[in-house]
């Protein structure tokens, strides 16, 4: 039955390498059951029905992506969108979390849809380069801010907007030493080394007595306070617009990036360049975004961490599967996440905004009006808390400057519609 459902002789794999695929795939991403709910519930969304549902998308994503696409590509609810939902959506602009999640549910939707109409190529081919990077390396530093902020590494300032907080904290050195441990088990090729981390760091905390223990397992705790919670009334507001677009864009070119990156790995690109079944690939991941939203969590999301599978032999969907099949056993793991600590996330938000930072040796300093763009996205999306004003300022820069330059004609027909919606936006807004 595997065989007819996963062609895994086709595809040069069997059971048990799809299984050890999949299980070291989990490991190194299993620490976003711990980290969702952190950020999430700061916006008053229970801390408990945000870990169910954060386990559910994972699960639905994955087998979805490993039955329907037949890929090795897991899912999850996406860092960074998960803190533009929290921090710039609803502690930032004042929305509820219950709007936030009709905006996430509206954003899959419209994925769904340009999936359907094979829209979806002719976007990412008109968004150049160097506005993608600097849309990701963006996230990435807006991620480390947030992850300073919750060490208590920077505080706030009246005199100069933030300043260095108390470093000898108990919270702020933890938060050092899980960075520290992080990056030093990541580096030494160590399975899991974010999980880990997290768990060191939380486990100093309960020895300093800073964290209360709970229990490890019991029973996955009730997903009613967030399940259908959704409020459409609040996506009348025009300033919706750039955060439902914010959503979609990011998700989107984060979706394309880490299939291109993991079918590269396992070498399941195909003589003219394409990945096979990619349209079910991306309708897998905008489905699970629209369904992550019904249950009451941020944009799920395919992820890179995929690859570290794909080099354990994973070429199937059988390995996304195993993976869901791990997310659904993390359910009866809540008292674990309820102990985790904001600070003890804190190492893993900083190690993602490195990787997510790295792109930006792909861009060319020597064209400035490729460049400009790009500092422009990266430094307005902490400085503003909002990856939305960062991608609407992306996007209006990068339209003025090639008109100033007499470069207009090197900008798509889309660009410009989008610099103009975000130019009404601010008119109106």
């Amino acid at each position: 039955m595997l065989e007819k459902l996963f062609k895994l002789g086709e595809n040069g794999t069997n059971v048990k390498t799809e299984v050890v695929a999949g299980m070291t795939t989990f490991l190194t991403m299993a620490y976003i059951i711990f980290v969702n709910p952190a950020i999430l519930s700061s916006t008053g969304m229970d801390h408990g029905s945000v870990f169910v549902a954060t386990c559910l998308a994972a699960a639905i994503g994955c087998f979805v992506m490993g039955l329907w696409a037949n890929l090795p590509i897991a899912q999850a609810p996406g860092m960074g969108l998960n803190a533009f939902f929290t921090y710039s959506v609803v502690l930032g602009m004042g929305y509820t979390w219950q709007v936030a999640l009709a905006a996430v549910f509206m954003s899959g939707c419209l994925f769904i849809l340009l999936s359907l109409v094979k829209i979806r190529e002719l976007i990412i081919d008109s968004i150049p380069l160097s506005l993608r990077t600097g849309i990701s390396a963006g996230i990435g530093l807006f991620l480390a801010f947030i992850a300073l902020k919750n060490a208590g590494i920077v505080v706030a300032s009246p005199a100069t907007f933030v300043t260095l907080g108390k470093i000898t904290s108990l919270q702020a050195v933890l938060a050092c030493v899980g960075f520290f441990i992080t990056i030093g088990l990541v580096q030494r090729g160590v399975k899991g080394a974010v999980m880990i981390a997290i768990l060191a760091v939380t486990g100093l905390g309960l020895i300093f007595g800073d964290v209360q223990w709970h229990g490890i397992v019991s029973a996955p705790p009730s997903i009613a306070p967030t399940f259908l919670q959704l409020d459409f009334s609040g996506l009348l507001n025009v300033g919706m617009i750039s955060v439902v677009f914010a959503f979609l864009f990011v998700d989107l070119f984060d979706t394309a990036g880490t299939l291109v990156g993991v079918a590269s790995k396992a070498d399941l690109i195909d003589e003219n360049g394409k990945i096979p079944r990619i349209g079910r690939a991306l309708l897998a991941d905008s489905t699970a975004t629209s369904i992550g939203a019904l249950l009451g969590t941020s944009n799920t999301t395919s992820y890179v961490e995929s690859i570290s599978g794909v080099a354990e032999g994973g070429r199937t969907g059988l390995t996304a599967v195993v993976v869901g099949v791990f997310f659904l056993l993390a359910l009866f793991f809540s008292p674990l996440a309820g102990m985790i600590p904001a600070y003890a996330t804190s190492g893993a938000l900083f190690y993602v905004a490195i990787l997510m930072l790295s792109g930006l040796v792909n861009v060319d300093w020597r064209d400035l009006t490729e460049a400009a763009p790009v500092v422009v996205t990266c430094l307005l999306m902490p400085l503003t808390f909002s990856i939305a004003e960062g991608i609407s300022f992306g996007f209006i820069s990068y339209a003025a400057i090639k008109i100033f330059s007499g470069k207009g004609r090197e900008v798509s027909i889309s660009v410009y519609v989008l610099a103009a919606i975000f130019i009404v936006k601010y008119i109106v807004g």
